[in-house]
């Protein structure tokens, strides 16, 4: 996925194209509002006809038509009135398709982002994939408020305007369309480069924000280090080439509006010379005037086009940034209907399993093992063995590259979506949390547990003590990630959810790998009491949990090299008994 971010970027009506199947919501009654604004449109040419009219056989007479000049007057009052309600009715309407194209378009990022493996996730800076969900969905505002219609309308009054034009003046419309044919070629050499600048804003966007998350949620570690300067200035660095990035975005509009500016003036002047050589009796004052008005009318929607181009350039950047994200393929694709698996504690076998991720490099290489069912296992391994993705291959955030795993003999891709989560629960090394209180934390295990039911999984799970030394209870607030508490008691936190949640197999991935001794303690014993009926596979950083377990894993290198009970091991002097004896050494030394 990382690498299709840095692809070059589709032809720019390819990626309109797209963007327009892919968002229902921005054609929905457009019918209606492009309508309203071409009657708008339609009403503003009306009132230089108008005008022509009052001058030819109100003012041009003798006496002056006092009468006909009232009519016309008022009905160009008329005609302004309407022109004010259709213009207002269209942007109403246009505002509300915006806004419901923005909050589709965001759900539906956020929707895929979150269906991706976590070998995407992993593979991919966030601060990209917060880019992608944030500003540059944002990037579509002004497109969908105003630019898309814009193109049609302005389009539109163009024809329009050099159709009256021509019918008062062949000659000078002529010549009207021969001193904007230049801008042709000028527009289409600024389109492909301003798409190319503000696809790099897009991508320096997202590095800034990666850089700025980074910043702030590593703020205890960087103050701690006495690294402030230099992260300060990595963001400095990121900040300054999205400002460089910006600035050379914007120069193309800072360049085209002059420009547009430029050829209107010129329009006007060819017209006003032109049309003193031919002579008063190629044109009547009034249609002369109305010919003016129509040069000027015909300015503004090509000055607009000017601006809009702007917008859409840097809209098709953001939408080809998000296109980019739901090209990104759904890997674990849930079955339908699926097979539905029992809650009690299963068997568990790889069969052969690789896996690699989508950016390269082959991390397992024909991964096979049985845990029989009810059974508690350790998998053990030096850092960069492979423990890690096989915990997440058991929870299905991936799916083998090749092989099987099999859950009380079903392909795990082949059980219910439903069935899956009953059945499987894995506590992260980070024990996340979210920004609410403990109670509502546990609560996610079993969303619609009771008061009594948390209860009931802190007093199974021992830890009642331990709530009842917070000064608010279970109603003390986890603060963002959980932050507000320490990492021993935001995963004695996660086991009370999984305790919650009452499934039959249970993945700890690193669950006691950052606690104090005393945390320690109490998660043993938690752990212990977790693990009773269910098929516990723990990933252990520390090897008193592999002394515990039923039957320990060994890994090194993506493979299985060693696996049997913590004595047989020990004994046979291999790879598992140095790995313990270096952790024996390191207990007994700190």
């Amino acid at each position: 996925m990382a690498e299709l971010l840095d692809e070059e970027q589709p032809p720019a009506l390819q990626t309109l194209g797209r963007a327009w199947r892919a968002s229902p919501e921005l054609r929905q009654g457009l019918g209606i509002t492009i309508g309203f604004a071409l009657l708008s449109a339609a009403a503003r040419l009306v009132l230089p006809i108008l005008i022509q009219q009052a001058i030819d056989r109100g003012f041009q007479v003798d006496p002056v038509d006092v009468g006909f000049v009232t009519r016309a007057t008022i009905a160009a009052g008329a005609l302004i009135v309407v022109i004010y309600l259709l213009t207002t009715a269209t942007y109403k309407r246009v505002i509300q398709t915006a806004e419901n194209t923005l909050k589709a378009t965001r759900v539906r990022t956020f929707a895929h982002i979150q269906r991706l493996s976590l070998a995407d996730h992993t593979a991919t800076k966030k601060g990209v994939l917060t880019a992608r969900v944030t500003s540059d969905v944002e990037t579509l505002a002004q497109f969908a408020q105003w630019g898309a219609l814009a193109w049609v309308v302005n389009s539109a009054l163009i024809l329009g305007t050099l159709g009256v034009m021509t019918f008062y003046s062949w000659q000078l419309a002529l010549l009207t369309i021969v001193v904007y044919l230049p801008l042709l070629p000028i527009l289409r050499s600024v389109q492909g480069r301003q798409l190319r600048a503000y696809n790099d804003v897009r991508s320096k966007t997202a590095e800034t924000i990666g850089r700025t998350s980074e910043a702030v949620s590593g703020a205890a570690t960087i103050r701690a280090y006495g690294y402030q300067s230099e992260v300060g200035d990595r963001l400095e660095d990121a900040n300054r080439a999205l400002v460089s990035s910006q600035t050379n975005a914007h120069k193309f509009f800072s360049i085209l509006a002059p420009t547009m500016d430029f050829f209107g003036g010129l329009a006007t002047g060819a017209v006003v010379v032109v049309g003193i050589l031919l002579g008063p009796d190629s044109l009547s004052a009034g249609e002369a005037t109305a010919f003016l008005l129509l040069v000027t009318i015909l300015v503004s929607p090509i000055s607009q086009l000017g601006e809009v181009l702007d917008q859409t350039q840097t809209a098709l950047a953001g939408w080809s940034k998000i296109l980019e994200i739901f090209d990104t393929d759904i890997e674990v694709v849930e079955a339908v209907p699926g097979v539905e698996v029992g809650a009690s504690a299963p068997e568990v076998v790889l069969d052969s399993v690789d896996f690699s991720y989508r950016t390269g490099g082959q991390v397992l290489h024909g991964v096979s093992f049985t845990i029989p069912a009810g059974t508690s296992v350790a998998v053990v391994g030096e850092t960069g063995s492979g423990k890690t993705t096989v915990a997440k291959l058991l929870a299905r955030l991936a799916d083998p590259t090749n092989g099987t795993v099999r859950i009380s003999g079903v392909d795990l891709r082949e059980i219910s979506e439903t069935s899956r989560n009953s059945l499987i629960r894995m506590v992260p090394q980070d024990g996340f949390l979210f920004d609410t209180s403990l109670r509502e934390n546990i609560r996610f295990g079993r969303p619609a547990a009771t008061d009594a039911e948390i209860d009931v999984a802190i007093s199974s799970l021992g830890l009642t003590d331990w709530i009842d030394t917070l000064s608010a209870g279970l109603d003390t607030p986890a603060g963002e990630r959980g932050e507000a508490i320490s990492v021993g008691e935001r995963q004695l936190v996660a086991l009370i959810r999984a305790e919650l949640a009452n499934s039959g197999l249970l993945i700890l991935d690193e669950a006691t790998s950052a606690v104090d001794p005393e945390t320690e303690v109490r998660m043993a014993v938690a752990l212990e009491r977790l693990s009773e009926g269910r098929t516990t596979i723990s990933i252990a950083h520390r090897l008193s949990t592999a002394e515990r377990a039923d039957l320990v894993i060994v890994m090194d290198s993506g493979r299985v090299v060693e696996s049997g009970t913590h004595d047989a091991l020990v004994a046979q002097n291999g790879i598992y008994a140095a790995l313990h004896r270096d952790w024996v050494g390191n207990t007994t030394a700190s």
